[in-house]
């Protein structure tokens, strides 16, 4: 039985390329920064929770929500498989329980704040993600246009919305890794696109870069039922 069972619903993905050197400390022990066209990514990801249940049981009040979170890209070879991961900064969520559970069992770094979004769905598609840090509310918001389409093949879409593992740095020497199932996407072309974030305020002063730093592209993406699979931690 998976671990948890949900659909990850209309994520906002806005993409900022950075220098490699920002994120070395971060990188799970096993695994390797995965670059694409040479460049290094790190992604603000919005979206929300829906119709989730832990080991085959909705928690009551714990069923629906939203999570925002920061991330960044690795790879990790096993004989002669490449796994294409993800390594999250932080991971904000509006419930408690979720991040006692996530940062006890699978070492996340969730935290929990206060949180809500906004959804209209006619002939343009508009949607929101809203959380405070310090009291002070932050919000990413798209208008995009209401016609869906593949995830093209080796395109930077792809790269960033199509990863099935997940890594935590436990320590020095040891790492968490996890799988995540999932159809792949589609997406949806972007309009418009308001990121109104201090991000030295949310994640500390080493991400004050993107504070100045214009995205390189912000993708909607559509999303899908997900399993998040047991983990096993890796030396």
């Amino acid at each position: 039985m998976s671990f948890l069972k949900a659909e990850w619903r209309k994520l906002i993905m806005v993409n900022y390329v950075i220098p490699p050197q920002i994120l070395q400390k971060y990188v799970p022990k096993g695994t390797d920064l995965d670059l694409w066209n040479d460049n290094c990514y790190l992604s603000l990801v919005g979206f929300m929770f829906q119709n989730t249940q832990v080991l085959g049981v909705k928690i009551p009040f714990h069923v629906n929500f939203e999570e925002v979170n920061l991330r960044f890209y690795v790879k990790r070879r096993e004989e002669e498989e490449i796994k294409r991961g993800v390594v999250f900064i932080k991971e904000i969520v509006p419930k408690p329980a979720i991040t006692l559970v996530a940062n006890s069992l699978y070492k996340e770094n969730y935290e929990t704040q206060k949180m809500d979004h906004n959804w209209d769905f006619n002939e343009e598609l508009r949607a929101s993600y809203r959380w405070t840090a310090q009291n002070h509310w932050q919000n990413i918001r798209i208008v995009a246009e209401n016609v869906s389409s593949e995830l093209e093949e080796g395109s930077e879409a792809e790269f960033i919305a199509e990863h099935y593992w997940g890594y935590a740095k436990v320590s020095d020497s040891k790492t968490m890794e996890y799988e995540v199932t999932h159809p792949k996407w589609k997406k949806y072309p972007v309009k418009e696109f308001i990121i109104d974030v201090d991000f030295e305020k949310v994640y500390g002063k080493e991400f004050s870069i993107l504070n100045t730093l214009k995205p390189k592209s912000v993708f909607f993406v559509e999303g899908s039922e997900i399993t998040v699979e047991k983990n096993r931690l890796i030396a």
